[in-house]
């Protein structure tokens, strides 16, 4: 049973600690706009979305 809290500890602790470092680095964009967006996963062209010519169509 300590090992199931120790393993639910770790991986909320995980998610949490994930969360935070998309909180940064979209803090980071928007005080670096010459760097651009901040680049998230599954989202733009190239995600099970219909890209064509760069637009992305669903």
């Amino acid at each position: 049973m300590l090992n199931f809290i120790i393993a639910m500890g770790i991986i909320f602790g995980l998610m949490i600690a994930w969360i935070y470092i998309q909180q940064a680095a979209r803090n980071y964009a928007a005080r670096h706009p010459e760097f651009g967006a901040a680049k998230e996963e599954g989202l733009g062209c190239g995600k099970n979305c219909g890209c064509k010519a760069g637009v992305c169509e669903k």
